[in-house]
Formats: structure tokens, sequence, C-alpha cells
């Protein structure tokens, strides 16, 4: 243990010496009037990946890249140097003959890390490698940081999240996903758009954050005195914009709930939510399906993607089933000869499912339904009219009101979207409203509150229609086949360390 404990100490020491001289060679190159920090711009004509897929067009030309220098080969009077810019790695020639005794010493004196601008001809060496024979070579910023050793990569996950400037420096993977993170973003709204919907924005600060189960963060305006709330959710501001008569809105944004950290959970994350004034609950589940399934052709250019273990069709057909149904045939269980609040609780109590007393027979179905169902649903199902205790916001289905016009998009065991035929009963809505507010009053911090001027806007009347929300950062696990939702948020919430994020 002594041993272990010499061993780091030195490499501690061998870490600050290096920093150390980090340090020492800025200082020498602002001594010399060669400060790379006054440098504002650096005119880059190409990058890596393009120059090799152009490599016939561009031999022999000259090129400017710049890019970080991830690794150095010094061999007497001619080096090589692998430069990283956001397309890749390219390597480049540097030999003293061609840039001048000068300045292939300044380059000799480079660190790995470094980012630097390089002028120079597309060519192949003798390996047949695509390479950039510098003509000119610039620092345009000093590293005085050390990167992750090269072969071992940065493989610690809590540093990774925390830093994860160098996660992409390090981990081409991670620079991927992000990449390919946009370009989901981008293809959903291009689809959304095609479709005739206006994008728009509503608040985050909110008097009333309500649409959804999930405890708010709570703030206070100094300017009005007033306490407000971070929004859960977008869905009450996107339905006055119906009432208002944009027949067809979304919005992609961050929301905020105040709940724990899991491989599903982020506090704060990318919700979808639209609405489109006279459909309902099937027209957003023909326009769910639709969704994921252009999306995944757009950027991925298939339809069949790979999760883990599991290959997940999104071309086939999208199963639908109530969630009693799910329940009956996962569970074995007939839910529908449930009749009463006392038999629901029987039945959980023969199950050992646990409830609390002022939970009713839809809440118990929602427990089984967690319980036996949810995990085995691996290829895209919708869950179909779950009960009207769980669901504050939709429509009762007219031939059987216990249950709503609701339905959940499953894949990979995962909740993927929630959608309704949204209610547009203002009396109605007030009941639920006070239904809620009763559960909050005995403890629910998720519960919704009465909003009021939501309420006053559905008086002035909202035409059916149909809802649907779509956690963004599920959908883009799902499509970059990512385990957990840090690896796919670039600054996922974490812990500080001693008062500051490390």
């Amino acid at each position: 243990m002594a041993k272990e404990g010499q061993q780091n100490q030195q490499k501690e020491q061998d870490l600050n010496q290096l920093l150390k001289v980090r340090r020492e060679k800025l200082e020498e190159l602002q001594g010399e009037g060669k400060n790379p920090f006054i440098i504002t711009k650096y005119d880059v004509t190409h990058h890596s990946q393009e120059i090799k897929d152009h490599f016939e067009q561009l031999e022999g030309k000259s090129v400017s890249i710049a890019g970080r220098v991830m690794s150095k080969r010094v061999m007497g009077k001619a080096s090589f140097c692998n430069i990283q810019d956001l397309e890749g790695n390219i390597q480049s020639y540097v030999a003293r003959d061609s840039i001048g005794q000068e300045n292939y010493a300044y380059f000799k004196k480079l660190d790995i890390g470094d980012i630097i601008g390089i002028k120079g001809e597309v060519f192949k060496t003798k390996t047949q490698e695509i390479s950039i024979h510098a003509l000119e070579v610039i620092l345009l910023s000093k590293s005085l940081q050390i990167l992750p050793e090269k072969f071992h990569g940065l493989t610690n996950t809590d540093i990774r999240y925390r830093q994860r400037y160098v996660d992409l420096i390090m981990n081409k993977e991670v620079k991927e996903t992000f990449i390919k993170r946009s370009k989901i973003i981008k293809a959903v709204r291009e689809y959304l758009d095609s479709e005739g919907f206006m994008e728009v924005e509503t608040p985050m600060l909110v008097p009333n954050a309500g649409g959804a189960a999930a405890k708010p963060f709570d703030t206070h305006y100094n300017a009005l005195n007033e306490d407000v709330h971070l929004r859960i959710s977008l869905e009450l501001y996107l339905k006055r914009l119906i009432v208002g008569g944009l027949e067809r809105v979304y919005e992609i944004g961050r929301v905020f709930r105040n709940e724990g950290l899991s491989v599903r959970h982020n506090p704060e994350f990318t919700l979808l939510e639209l609405y489109q004034a006279y459909t309902d609950y099937y027209g957003m589940m023909d326009l769910c399906e639709k969704l994921f399934r252009n999306v995944a052709k757009e950027v991925l250019g298939t339809t069949k993607i790979q999760y883990g273990e599991d290959e997940i069709d999104l071309g086939k057909n999208f199963e639908r089933l109530t969630m009693a149904e799910a329940v009956k045939k996962y569970g074995n269980i007939d839910f529908n000869l449930i009749k009463t609040d006392e038999e629901a609780k029987a039945l959980a109590d023969q199950y050992e499912i646990h409830y609390e007393k002022r939970h009713k027979k839809g809440d118990i179905l929602n427990f089984l339904f967690e319980e036996f169902v949810e995990e085995k649903l691996v290829q895209p199902i919708f869950i179909m009219d779950h009960p009207v205790e769980i669901s504050p916001l939709a429509k009762r289905k007219p031939d059987n009101p216990e249950y709503t016009e609701r339905f959940e998009l499953y894949i990979t065991g995962r909740e993927m979207a929630n959608a309704f035929s949204e209610l547009n009963d203002p009396i109605d809505q007030r009941g639920r409203f006070e239904a809620q507010e009763e559960l909050k009053a005995q403890g629910d911090e998720e519960a919704n509150s009465i909003d009021e001027d939501f309420l006053n806007a559905l008086e002035h009347g909202m035409p059916p229609t149909g809802g649907i929300g779509i956690g963004m950062d599920r959908m883009i696990m799902l499509l970059t086949n990512s385990a957990a939702i840090r690896d796919v948020l670039l600054f996922p919430t974490m812990k500080t360390l001693g008062g500051k994020d490390q």
C-alpha cells in the first residue's frame, strides 16, 4: 500500500513537471513575440476527411487545415505529426528544408494537444497514406494541460461527463454521437415542417408548472416579487395556441423536473411536444410512427437499427394494445374483471404490488403494467387507453369513461412518447385539476395545480385536438445505440465536487 502511494505521488510530481514545462514554453514564445493567443483567425480551406475523399482532385494542390496535434514523430531533419479536426485525422509531413530551420526548431517544441494551422501540398507517402507536405506551420493555441494517454484514452466515466471537451477530443465515437444528435433533431424539424407544423417558443419560467406528473424546480422573480417555477412540460401553453387558431404547432425545448438521476433520467432534458387541431390519438399514432421511421431513414439510412443485443425494426407497422390487453398478454391478469377500487387493491395485494391509500383502480392497473409488462416491450408498440386517474389532461373514451384516449409508445422497454386526444371540456378539466389538487394536499408533490388561465382558454373553445410529447434524448439514445441518457447529453447534470464542478 505504501509503495502504491509512493508511485501515485511520483506520478503527480511528474505531471506537475510536465505542466510546468508547457507554461515555460509559452513564456518563451511570448518573450520571442510569438504569443499564440494574440492570433485571431486562420484561413481554413479544407478538412481532413474532405482531403481524403477528394484526393485525386487535390493531389499536388495547396490546402490549409487547422486542428489539434494528436501525435508527433521527430526524425532529424524531417518529422510527421497527426492533426485532428472536426472531420477526423490527417497526417502532415514536416521537413526542415520545406519550412526553414528556425520554423522547424519551433515545430519540434510543439506539444501534443497544441492547436496548429498547416498550409501545404496534398500527397501520398510511400506507404500510400494521404498526407500534407507542410510549407507553413503556425501555432494557433497552446495547450497547457496534458491529454489522456493515447492508447488507453479517456475511460473514466465520471471524468468523461464532467470534462466533455476532453471526451470529445479523445473518443471519436462520442463526437459522432453528438453530430448524429444534431442531425436527428434537424430531421425531426424538417419532417414536422413538411407536415405543416409551425415551430414556436413558450415560457420556461412559469407561475404554474403543469402538463406532467413531476416535481418542479422553484425560484423567485425579484422584479415581480413572485415565486415562479421552471417548466416541467410544454403542454399548457401550446394548447393555448391551438385555442388561438394556430392549428399545428410544435416546440423542441428544455424542460426541468426535480427528480433523481438514472440511466434514463436527467433533471433537465429536451422535449418535443406538438399539437394538431381536428385529429385524435389515432392521428397522433400515425404521425408518431411515421416520424420515427422517417428520422431513422434520414439519419441512419435504414429502419432496422441495433440497440444493444436487439435489432429494432421501425419499418413494420407498430403493434397496438390497450393497457388492459397488455397486462393480460404479459401478466396473465384479466383486469377487465375488476370492477371496484377494493377489488383492484386486493389484486395488488395478491401480487405484492405496493400502493398507497389514495390510489384507485386505475392506479393499480398502471402499477401492474409497470411490474409485468413495461420491460418486455422491446419492439415498437403503442400502449393505449390509460385509466383516467393517471391521465388528467386526456379526453375520456366515450364508450368507457373510466379510460382515456391516450397512448404511450414503448421501444426497448422504455417509454418514447406520450399522446392524447386532448381534453377540451373545461368543466371536466376543472374537475380533473381539483382531483389533482386533492392529491397534492395528500402529499403528492408531482400532482398538477389548477391553472385558471388555461381553464379560461378552454372556455373560449378548443377544437378536437391530438397532442404528443416525445423525449428527444431517449429517441437519440435509441438511434445512437447509447445505453445511458448522459451519453447523449453534452453536459449532463453532475454533483459538484468541493463546491466546484471539476
